[in-house]
């Protein structure tokens, strides 16, 4: 990096302007390559999901709303344990590495330069999401396809994971002052940053108010039942 009174010349297009990355190597390959890898894996896990999902379940139909509850699982799934999870293992090299996912993460970086910086709560952040998150998405999807009863306790579980990530990663960045992008950037900035980690706010807020109301009718059912029973006890 070289700097010419306030004009900075880098060999790199992340934020701060100032960071100092002299390993680094430009993609090979576009954003729209990336992109378009990117949801169209998605969209076919989603398809696939929805398909399979609109027979009988366990002896039962499922409403279009579960459906895409299990689609978002899904998808899930994949990003936390295979994309997330790449970012685990290799986040050391992956300024430098061409391959395909580590191509993915630096073109997100241009969003959150914390991902090619190894910036310390990014990568446990990360860690936990794929060890965790990852295979326990997958796990509630078949919970609900076998009609196990603690279905909607590992909903409850994921998404207050999720959640709470998600805030820690977008607060973190507040008190950052937002530094690792081009702050108002259409793409990078409230596409890449905001619209994509803010789907991981909404949609787990979402799953977690039902987790809680069918769990709540469960232990009201629960606590009538026991009721019922301990008055016809003592009537004895």
């Amino acid at each position: 990096m070289e700097e010419t009174g306030s004009s900075l010349s880098t060999n790199h297009p992340y934020w701060p302007r100032n960071l100092s990355l002299p390993t680094y190597v430009p993609n090979d390959r576009s954003m729209t390559e990336i992109l378009v890898f990117l949801f169209s894996v998605s969209g076919l896990l989603l398809l696939s999901i929805w398909a399979l999902t609109g027979k009988q379940v366990a002896g039962r139909k499922l409403s279009a709303g579960r459906r895409l509850a299990l689609c978002w699982f899904t998808v899930c799934g994949f990003i936390h344990g295979v994309i997330e999870g790449w970012f685990a293992l290799f986040y050391p090299v992956i300024i430098s590495d061409q391959s395909f996912l580590s191509q993915l993460w630096k073109e997100y970086a241009k969003g959150d330069s914390r991902y090619i910086i190894a910036d310390n709560f990014t990568v446990c952040m990360e860690t936990v999401t794929a060890c965790l998150w990852g295979p326990f998405s997958l796990w509630v999807v078949l919970a609900f396809l076998y009609n196990r009863p603690y279905r909607y306790v590992l909903q409850l579980i994921i998404s207050l994971g999720q959640l709470y990530g998600d805030v820690l990663y977008f607060y973190t960045e507040h008190r950052d002052g937002y530094m690792h992008s081009e702050h108002g950037h259409p793409i990078y900035f409230w596409f890449y940053f905001v619209f994509m980690n803010g789907l991981w706010i909404v949609i787990p807020f979402a799953l977690i108010v039902d987790a809680w109301r069918q769990l709540s009718a469960v232990q009201t059912l629960s606590d009538k039942t026991t009721s019922s029973q301990s008055r016809k006890h003592k009537a004895n």
